[in-house]
């Protein structure tokens, strides 16, 4: 059996949550109207909202890689991923709108919210 350390653990779960909000950050720009379409309809200024996020998704992604920053970031990608919650929410309402992505896999993203949080929690803590 294959021993993984901690450490090693910490990197790969580090590593996740970089590409999931680098990677997620940039789509906000290369696919913003398809991000508008998902806002709730009672948010103001829906594009104005899919930029900003994006900028924070890319900004914490490359905190998290920062150590002097790494706690400080990974709180922050705790908050942004409880903000856009009702929008993950909205979509998970009304799958009959996003019939490529399926109620099923709507369903899964918000139960794979909390599981994010711990995973950007436990990675970016300080080191004991």
């Amino acid at each position: 059996m294959i021993h993984i350390s901690t450490a090693m653990w910490r990197r790969l779960g580090l590593g996740f949550v970089v590409v999931w909000f680098a990677v997620g950050g940039v789509f906000h720009f290369v696919a913003t109207e398809a991000f508008v379409s998902i806002m709730p309809p009672y948010a103001p200024w829906p594009e104005f909202w899919v930029l900003f996020t994006g900028v924070c998704e890319i900004g914490g992604a490359i905190g998290v890689l920062m150590p002097r920053f790494r706690s400080l970031a990974g709180w922050a990608l705790i908050a942004l991923t409880i903000c856009v919650t009702p929008a993950n929410l909205e979509m998970a309402l009304h799958p009959e709108r996003y019939p490529a992505i399926g109620a099923t896999v709507l369903w899964l993203r918000m139960a794979f919210q909390p599981v994010l949080i711990w995973i950007i929690w436990w990675s970016t803590r300080p080191s004991p």
